[in-house]
C-alpha cells in the first residue's frame, strides 16, 4: 500500500471492464465502446486509433502493431503480428554500396509497409462484437474536432520536431508551430482515411487513391515501394512464446518481436537473490543492468524474422541463462557488448482492455522513432514509420534487410498467467527497454511485493550504449554507488518507458494500473 502522505497514485478497481493506456481519452473511448456493448478487441481497437491522433509522435495509421488475446470463456492466448515488411525491391547491397552502414532512420528506405491497419481489419473481424466501423467512429469524430494536447505529447513534440520535414510539418505542426500544451491538433485527412477502411476495410487502405498517396510520397523520397506491396500486407496469427520465473509464466510475442529477450533476462536473473536486495538500491540495478547486456547482445546476434532465424531455442534454454549469469561480476560492470541492430528509440504507445467476459487484450502499436521517418503522404497525411532501421546492413546476419523480410521489433505487449489462469495484460514502453522493462515489473511484483500500480510507480535504471541510464528517483547514494562499480552514469532527458497493466483477481476484480510517466490512466465501470 503506498504512503497516502505523498504524491502517487491509486489502483483503479472496477468489476465490468477496465481498460489501463497512455491518453485519458482513448480510456475513456474504450470504456464508452463497452458500454455500449462492444466486448475487449472493440474497445482496444478504438483507443489505440484515437492514440495516432492524441500522441502522434508515438504511433499512428503507418505503423505497425503486435497484440495478444485471450478470448472470453477460457485462458488460451493468441498472438497476433501486425509488422509489416521491407518492400520487394529493398536491398541491403544497394544500402551499402551508398556508403551506408547503418539504414539512414529518417529516409524512405527505413519505412517498411505499415502492419497496423491489416491487423486491425483482422482482429475486430475475428474477435470484435461491434464491427470496426464502430470501433472507428471516436477517432474519427475527435481527429475532425482536434484534440487538446497534453503535457507528455507537448514535452514530446517539442524533443522531436526537427525530424518532420516536407508535407509531415504542414499535417503535423499547427501553421508551423510545435503545438503546446492545451493546443488543438487535428488530423482531418487520417479521419478520411479511417472513413474509408470503416466503409472498405483493408483495401480502404491498402488500394485506391490512400495507397496511391502512400506509395507516391515513398517514391518521391527515394524509395523502392510499389502498390504491390501494400496489397500483399497481411498479419499472421499463431502461438505465444512461454517463459517461466517463479511459478509465473510470462507469454510474449515470438520473433520478430522481441519477446524472448524478456525470457533470458529473467532466467538470468533467477541465479541471484533479488528478494534480499534493496528494491531502490544499486545492487539491484547493478545486477539486472549486467544481466541485460547480455539478454541484449545475445538478441543482436540472434534475434530476426522468423523465416530467417535459427536460434530461438537457444535463447529459450536455461543452460544459455546459465552461462550468461555466470559472466556477471556482483562487484564490478562489464563493458558493454557490441550493438549490432541499428537504431534505438522509446516511442509507442501501449493499450490493455479487459470486459466482463474477461476477454483480455494487450495491444501494443507504434511508428519506431518519434515521428517515425519523418515523412508523410502529401493528401491525407499518413506519417510512415521507420521501423526499417530495425533492420542489420551486416551481410549475413539473420537480420540483414532484405525485401519481403520483417525486420527485429522491439515492440512487446505480455500476458501473466498464474496456474494455467490469465491474471495480467501488461506492456512496457520505451523502445529497447520493453523487455527489460517487463523483467523490471515482474521482479518489483514476485520479489518485492509490489501491487502493479506500485510496480509501474518505482524508479528505473538501464543499461544502453555503454551508459546505464538512471531516472532521478533514485537516492544520490545509489549514483555514487553504482559509479564506484564502473557505470557510466546518465539521467536520461525524459523518463525510462511507459507502462499500463490490468490485474484480474480470482474473485472477479479488475485492478488497473497507470504509469505516471505517461499523460494516462486507467477507467473501469
Amino acid at each position: 500500500m503506498r504512503d497516502f502522505h505523498k504524491p502517487g497514485r491509486s489502483a483503479v478497481m472496477a468489476l465490468n471492464g477496465l481498460c489501463a493506456t497512455s491518453h485519458p481519452l482513448a480510456a475513456q473511448a474504450a470504456i464508452d465502446i463497452l458500454q455500449r456493448g462492444g466486448n475487449a478487441m472493440d474497445a482496444a481497437l478504438a483507443g489505440a486509433v484515437l492514440l495516432g491522433a492524441a500522441e502522434p509522435a508515438m504511433t499512428g495509421l503507418g505503423g505497425d502493431c503486435f497484440a495478444l488475446v485471450s478470448p472470453a470463456g477460457g485462458d488460451d492466448v493468441i498472438a497476433v503480428n501486425g509488422s509489416g515488411r521491407a518492400p520487394a525491391a529493398a536491398s541491403a547491397a544497394a544500402l551499402r554500396t551508398e556508403g551506408h552502414d547503418s539504414v539512414p532512420v529518417a529516409a524512405a528506405s527505413a519505412v517498411t509497409i505499415p502492419g497496423a491497419v491489416d491487423a486491425f481489419c483482422t482482429m475486430s473481424e475475428r474477435w470484435g462484437r461491434l464491427g470496426l466501423a464502430d470501433s472507428l467512429a471516436p477517432a474519427i469524430r475527435l481527429m475532425e474536432d482536434g484534440i487538446p494536447v497534453a503535457p507528455r505529447v507537448a514535452f514530446d513534440w517539442a524533443e522531436a520536431q526537427d525530424r518532420l520535414q516536407g508535407a509531415a510539418r504542414s499535417h503535423y505542426l499547427n501553421k508551423g508551430a510545435v503545438p503546446r500544451t492545451g493546443d488543438v491538433f487535428r488530423l482531418p485527412g487520417n479521419a478520411e482515411v479511417l472513413r474509408r477502411i470503416a466503409a472498405q476495410g483493408r483495401d480502404g487502405f491498402y488500394g485506391g487513391e490512400v495507397a496511391e498517396d502512400m506509395c507516391t510520397a515513398l517514391t518521391a523520397a527515394g524509395g523502392v515501394h510499389r502498390l504491390e506491396d501494400f496489397a500483399a500486407t497481411a498479419c499472421t496469427i499463431g502461438d505465444p512464446i512461454s517463459g517461466s520465473y517463479k511459478g509465473r509464466d510470462l507469454l510474449e510475442h515470438p520473433p520478430n518481436g522481441q519477446g524472448v529477450t524478456a525470457h533470458l533476462l529473467l532466467n538470468i536473473l533467477s541465479h541471484f537473490d533479488l528478494a534480499s536486495m534493496d528494491p531502490f538500491g544499486a545492487q539491484r540495478a547493478h545486477i539486472e543492468a549486467e544481466a541485460a547486456k547480455l539478454a541484449y547482445d545475445a538478441r543482436n546476434r540472434f534475434l530476426a524474422d522468423p523465416d530467417h532465424m535459427t536460434r530461438l531455442e537457444h535463447l529459450q534454454s536455461p543452460e544459455t541463462a546459465a552461462r550468461l549469469a555466470e559472466l556477471i561480476n556482483p562487484a564490478r560492470a562489464m563493458v558493454s557488448p557490441e550493438k549490432l541492430s541499428e537504431e534505438v528509440h522509446r516511442e509507442t504507445i501501449y493499450i490493455t482492455v479487459v470486459d466482463r467476459d474477461r476477454m483480455a487484450v494487450s495491444l501494443i502499436y507504434s511508428i519506431f522513432n518519434s515521428f517515425g521517418s519523418g515523412i508523410a503522404s502529401e493528401k491525407f497525411g499518413i506519417l510512415f514509420q521507420n521501423r526499417g532501421a530495425g533492420f542489420s546492413l551486416q551481410e549475413g546476419h539473420p537480420n540483414e534487410l532484405a525485401g519481403g523480410k520483417r525486420p527485429m521489433h522491439t515492440i512487446i505487449p505480455a500476458i501473466l498467467m498464474e496456474q494455467g489462469r490469465v491474471t495480467m495484460p501488461f506492456g512496457v514502453m520505451g523502445g529497447q527497454y520493453q523487455p527489460n522493462g517487463h523483467a523490471r515489473v515482474l521482479t518489483n511484483m514476485i520479489d518485492f511485493g509490489m501491487d502493479p500500480q506500485a510496480a509501474l510507480d518505482a524508479p528505473r535504471s538501464f543499461t544502453e550504449n555503454g551508459k546505464l541510464k538512471l531516472e532521478r528517483g533514485y537516492d544520490e547514494e545509489v549514483f555514487a554507488a553504482l559509479a564506484e562499480l564502473g557505470h557510466d552514469i546518465e539521467v536520461p532527458s525524459a523518463p525510462i518507458g511507459g507502462a499500463q497493466a490490468i490485474m484480474i483477481h480470482e474473485n472477479g476484480v479488475l485492478e488497473g494500473a497507470s504509469d505516471p510517466r505517461k499523460d494516462g490512466c486507467a477507467i473501469g465501470y
